[in-house]
């Protein structure tokens, strides 16, 4: 493992010692949420990222050493492995340098140059090769060749040439030459095929198109491939002739005193044409998918990580309308746990039309139910539905209004994934009995009390906080994801005696099996009254209990501490900590933070540490920790934005500011929700510059422009 520690520090520009500790503490078997948040004293520090590129280089490193074995193999087993060639092939430091390699040594279907060899020509495409002096001419030097395969010179030499071309368009030189040239200089060209419909005029930009592929952003790229695969654009790369003559000319002497100088030019051009340039082409195309693909991902990744770091809004009894017009909006009501009180249907927008049953319907909900939030959901009707919620909170009595406890407000939910979640097993178990239809009310009002704990029951890539996630490699996008989820559900912690099985799966060292086991122990037995009785559940061993019980908090249960994100396997430390502060976790918070400043007053963290034998990032992890127990980071985010009322287009003007939250970012801008139908654009050139922009953050905005035409507001910041 040193070898992958050295190498993998330092592509990340990492210090070796740690990047070591990461891969030693990972081929041990630990998650890495667990060695993210306590094992800092044996990475030093360094954060859930660092430790994920390093797992991602340590996974690439072992696929790229497996590779290299079967290669080895492969030539060996052909005879053809060289002291050279072995050494070539053991220094390779990427997949594609080591496929240049094996590429003359690939069992390959029947070629003109493999027929060639069978006709005994390779002799005679040495010595094209080899540019030997002399006046003899091509033809005589080819002359003994000629037999009854071969009838005459000209076809000895010309199926020579065959061998010749395979050999220069397989050489590791020329490939690795041309290759950096291309991704550097070639042009991207996409042109649109005569006689193909684009109804919507997609890929009008790309009708006639020609870019540098350096110059290529991602989102391009994909929009690109995206209009190949539909058969509306013709796509091509080019590459300079003088870029494929110099990357021959430097790994193929060209000597012009020499009779067969002319036969390794016709050769080189047909190599070029008909063999080299197709494969650099590939190439060149591959990775800027690759490229644009991983990118993708990461904006899929991060949006999605600013969706599940959502703020809860705990506490409040949530009226959810699932809106739509010939079917009727769905409703349901649920209290502060989540507990389904009441669904129904109304029926306010066409072909029904029926406006005052369905407000009164929404009045009666309101009152019975003591509702002080009201979710709509973005889909069909949405605007409708809210208008009609709109004039429902205006309709109220003046002291319901003026009163905050009891004031209304509503919020547009995305309801992307609810319809998934609807008619899924785990929707069917939860809600027994209820319509596909009105679980998805219920979910859009649960999502709105715990975004994180209701996104966790839906596929993230059914979210729908990315572009062209159909267009990417769907393995790498779920990968990324499912990263994503585990890291957001072990920042905040799970409390495990309410969480689903869907939320429990992402808990470190969990699983969707074990998750299963410590429901069904749950249902059985009560709630779980420590941490330390997660220890009965079935399968969940010593390993298991290791990694997940830092992230799994117990609520008002026998210790304090289990409410805590303390490691068990700290608690010693921390009742140290506490006794010698003089303090208990009963005390008020203000009076515990007093009494743990004092034990500190001016005395080094690291000395602390050292006095109570632990590491000083555990100490400092505990010391927040005994200051505020279990507090959920969402907590310091901005709360999502409350309307009492609907802004149309017709009501935005340039220079009006408004607040807004943020829905989707992409390559060129983010689009925010600023109470109107359509997201404003706030495009990247209104972008500070170093600032970046997350899905939920809050921002106040500008007006710039408003075509209502096309349905578009442009935004600058304020």
């Amino acid at each position: 493992m040193t070898a992958y520690a050295t190498q993998i520090a330092t592509q990340l520009s990492l210090p070796a010692h740690k990047v070591a500790a990461v891969i030693d503490l990972l081929e041990a078997g630990n998650t890495l949420p667990f060695i993210a948040r306590y094992r800092k004293e044996a990475t030093g520090g360094l954060d859930e990222e660092e430790i994920r590129a390093i797992q991602a280089g340590l996974e690439t490193a072992k696929a790229l050493d497996e590779r290299r074995a079967t290669i080895l193999n492969a030539i060996r087993e052909q005879d053809k492995l060289t002291p050279e060639l072995e050494a070539q092939l053991l220094a390779a430091e990427s997949r594609t340098a080591l496929e240049d390699l094996y590429q003359p040594y690939k069992r390959k279907r029947r070629t003109r140059a493999s027929m060639a060899r069978d006709k005994g020509l390779q002799p005679l495409a040495d010595l094209i090769l080899a540019q030997p002096a002399g006046r003899a001419p091509a033809l005589q030097l080819a002359a003994p060749f000629v037999n009854e395969e071969v009838p005459t010179a000209e076809e000895a030499l010309a199926s020579a040439r065959d061998i010749v071309a395979e050999t220069i368009s397989e050489h590791p030189q020329v490939r690795g030459a041309l290759r950096a040239k291309a991704l550097r200089f070639a042009t991207l060209r996409a042109t649109k095929i005569p006689d193909t419909e684009d109804p919507r005029a997609v890929y009008r930009l790309y009708y006639d198109y020609a870019q540098r592929v350096d110059r290529l952003r991602p989102h391009q790229v994909l929009a690109i491939n995206r209009g190949e695969k539909q058969k509306v654009l013709r796509v091509g790369v080019e590459i300079p002739e003088r870029d494929w003559r110099r990357a021959i000319g430097d790994a193929f002497r060209f000597d012009r005193r020499s009779p067969m100088v002319q036969q390794l030019a016709l050769a080189a051009d047909d190599a070029a044409a008909r063999l080299l340039l197709p494969a650099i082409e590939r190439d060149v195309r591959r990775t800027l998918s690759e490229q644009a693909e991983t990118h993708a991902i990461r904006v899929f990744a991060d949006n999605l990580r600013g969706l599940l770091s959502q703020p809860p809004l705990a506490g409040r009894t949530v009226l959810a309308v699932d809106p739509g017009f010939r079917t009727g909006c769905k409703v349901a009501v649920v209290d502060p746990t989540g507990r389904v009180l009441e669904t129904t249907a109304i029926y306010p927008h066409p072909p029904q039309r029926r406006w005052r049953e369905a407000l009164a319907a929404l009045a009666d909900l309101v009152q019975r139910h003591g509702v002080t939030l009201i979710a709509v959901g973005n889909g069909t009707a949405a605007r409708e539905s809210e208008q009609l919620v709109a004039e429902l909170i205006k309709s109220r009595p003046a002291d319901a209004q003026d009163d905050d406890a009891s004031a209304l407000h509503y919020l547009v939910v995305n309801e992307a994934g609810a319809s998934v979640y609807s008619a899924s097993p785990l929707a069917r178990a939860e809600l027994p009995g209820l319509d596909v239809s009105l679980r998805s009310a219920v979910s859009l009002a649960r999502r709105v009390q715990d975004p994180l704990a209701e996104l966790v029951k839906i596929d993230p890539k059914a979210i729908g906080v990315g572009m062209y996630q159909h267009d990417v490699d769907q393995k790498a996008l779920a990968r990324a994801l499912d990263g994503v989820v585990e890291s957001v559900v072990n920042r905040v912690g799970v409390d495990v005696n309410t969480a689903s099985p869907a939320l429990l799966t992402y808990v470190a060292g969990v699983g969707p099996k074990l998750a299963a086991s410590i429901v069904a122990h749950r249902d059985a037995h009560g709630p779980f009254p420590s941490r330390a009785a997660l220890k009965k559940v079935t399968g969940l061993g010593p390993k298991s209990f290791q990694q997940a019980a830092g992230f799994l908090r117990v609520r008002d249960g026998r210790n304090p501490l289990d409410a805590s994100a303390i490691h068990p396997e700290s608690y010693a430390v921390a009742r140290q900590v506490l006794k010698r502060a003089g303090a208990t976790l009963a005390d008020p918070v203000e009076a515990r933070e007093q009494a743990l400043d004092a034990l500190l007053d001016g005395r080094p963290l690291a000395e602390l540490a050292a006095d109570l034998e632990t590491g000083e990032p555990t100490l400092a992890d505990i010391l927040e920790q005994l200051v505020r127990p279990g507090r959920d980071p969402r907590a310091d985010l901005p709360a999502p934005i409350l309307r009492s009322d609907v802004l149309s287009m017709d009501d935005l003007t340039p220079g009006l500011r408004l607040n807004g939250t943020v829905r989707n970012v992409v390559d060129f801008g983010a689009f925010v929700d600023i109470g109107v139908k359509q997201d404003g654009l706030l495009h990247r050139s209104q972008i500070p510059a170093g600032m970046v922009l997350g899905v939920g953050d809050v921002i106040e905005v500008e007006v710039l422009s408003v075509e209502p035409e096309r349905g578009r507001i442009g935004l600058g910041m304020v």
